[in-house]
């Protein structure tokens, strides 16, 4: 069951002078990368395909995922009245493809595939949080505390489904940092950037990777805070089996920190360089 539902948003308080448009490209581009969740739970239902238990957790996650995106989308068509959310959504399952019928975790293992899964939750969950906070419009800071606190949620499933896989894989902690790493660099692939071509430039623009994920991360990195790298810290650590507070934590996060601010600042040169 939904813990909400899209008619649940207070809608009716949409305030037009309110909304930031810095952030509306990057709410578009949300919008559709939620949305096709339903994707990615056809990858997991065929690497667990002998898991019942974990289909069906992966179906009800799928189905709030794409409740995300059409909370997203529509708030962006209200905040920018000519834009087409079904139409670029259209665009982009169009020319953004994952394989849906791999027989076994592209992580190497099932324990793998949760502990990438975790790395996921963990940043939209801090992306939202983000967001929700960089945002005045007031539905819109509505609809990122809703997400935020499914995608925490959803964090907590994986990484108790990791658990269970845990114990008969035996990964290591090593394992589990390297594997967290990875998916977290992964953040600055195709993903995000052809979401937002499709959501902000017309077809005739040919998609270039690095205007585009620069065009995303310069503000989207720009709307976090110390605490909202901490605490993804702590979430990262806690899924690759280390203490989620104390010296290493605190270390971790100031390095993070300063190389989250470094990127943010090159990603706005390259938006500037490419504008």
């Amino acid at each position: 069951m939904k813990h909400w539902r899209v008619e649940d948003v207070a809608w009716d308080r949409f305030d037009p002078t309110a909304v930031d448009p810095a952030l509306v490209p990057i709410v578009k581009a949300a919008a559709m990368v939620e949305r096709n969740g339903s994707d990615y739970a056809l990858y997991l239902n065929s690497v667990f395909s002998d898991d019942p238990d974990f289909r069906q957790a992966a179906d009800h996650w799928a189905e709030e995922e794409v409740q995300h995106g059409e909370a997203l989308g529509k708030w962006s068509m209200m905040a920018d009245s000519a834009w087409d959310y079904a139409a670029a959504f259209a665009r982009y399952k169009d020319g953004y493809k994952i394989r849906i019928d791999a027989d076994a975790s592209i992580r190497g293992s099932r324990t793998g595939e949760l502990i990438a899964r975790c790395m996921v939750e963990t940043g939209t969950s801090s992306y939202y949080s983000a967001l929700g906070e960089a945002t005045q419009e007031p539905v819109l800071k509505q609809i990122c505390k809703l997400i935020a606190a499914d995608e925490y949620r959803h964090f907590k499933l994986f990484y108790d489904h990791m658990h269970r896989y845990l114990q008969r894989e035996r990964l290591s902690k090593l394992s589990r940092l390297r594997i967290a790493l990875g998916r977290i660099t992964e953040s600055e692939d195709d993903e995000l950037a052809y979401a937002y071509h499709c959501g902000n430039e017309p077809a005739s623009t040919a998609y270039e990777h690095k205007r585009c994920i620069a065009a995303y991360m310069a503000p989207a990195m720009g709307c976090y805070r110390y605490h909202h790298i901490q605490r993804g810290i702590g979430m990262v650590l806690k899924t690759c089996g280390l203490t989620p507070r104390g010296r290493v934590s605190e270390i971790s996060t100031k390095l993070a920190w300063r190389y989250l601010q470094s990127r943010q600042q090159r990603f706005v040169r390259a938006a500037r360089l490419a504008a």
